[in-house]
């Protein structure tokens, strides 16, 4: 009885050893498919990451795009609109922008800085070649850097795009220019001097002459009057 017992306690073992390496088997079954599940989803994961990185890049750079063909389209309009702003601004400046003129004036320059549209340049900005154009220059010993002296035109842009470079005249540091004096005249060679009083003593004689020998010839070539005929008395005594 109790061989048999304990071979059936054997048995039990054997299956229960059985039961749970298959159990083992499964569990790592079971796990090698979670991880390949896990990979297969960071991959998947990393796909959509790089997907919305791109399209947020697709959509900054077709932003970029409209606000450079908007800037583009507005800066070719208004730039045939600066010459209206530059009489504006004369008119300002003369004391001429007054009444119903000024009110157009200030409506019109509003609307164009709605539109983005921005005036720059002054006298005291440091120079910048991307913003403005030098046409003269001069030196100053007020100054530590090259500075805009004298705006001639200001300059417009909108945003960073740059419609119109500033006209300017430009200080550089240095002493201050020297006013030039206008040279005298040199004096005339005496033998010049003297050559110029020949010939005019010489045209006078050359006047004097011809005007004598007009006066004689007059005289030589004037013809006396012909005399009238004597008068023939018809009732003459003679019997003739």
């Amino acid at each position: 009885m109790s061989d048999e017992y304990a071979a059936e306690r054997e048995g039990e073992g054997e299956r229960a050893n059985l039961a749970v390496t298959e159990l083992l088997a499964k569990l790592a079954e079971r796990t090698n498919e979670l991880q390949g599940v896990q990979a297969e989803l960071a991959e998947r994961t990393n796909d959509v990451q790089r997907l919305q990185a791109e399209f947020s890049n697709y959509k900054k750079r077709v932003e970029r795009d409209r606000q450079v063909v908007k800037e583009t389209a507005v800066a070719g309009a208004l730039s045939e609109l600066l010459p209206v702003l530059d009489d504006i601004g004369r008119a300002r400046e003369h004391g001429e922008l007054e009444g119903g003129f000024r009110q157009v004036g200030e409506a019109f320059e509003a609307v164009v800085a709605k539109l983005g549209l921005a005036r720059f340049g002054a006298a005291g900005e440091v120079f910048d070649p991307n913003l403005h154009e030098a046409l003269m220059s001069t030196t100053s010993p007020d100054v530590d850097e090259v500075t805009v002296a004298v705006l001639f035109r200001p300059g417009y842009r909108i945003g960073e795009r740059v419609v119109r470079a500033a006209q300017v005249q430009v200080a550089e540091p240095g002493p201050a220019p020297e006013a030039e004096t206008p040279a005298e005249p040199a004096p005339a060679p005496a033998a010049a001097k003297a050559k110029s009083a020949g010939k005019s003593a010489s045209g006078s004689a050359s006047a004097s002459s011809a005007n004598n020998g007009n006066g004689n010839g007059n005289t030589g070539t004037a013809k006396a009057a012909p005399e009238p005929p004597a008068e023939v008395d018809d009732d003459d005594d003679s019997g003739l």
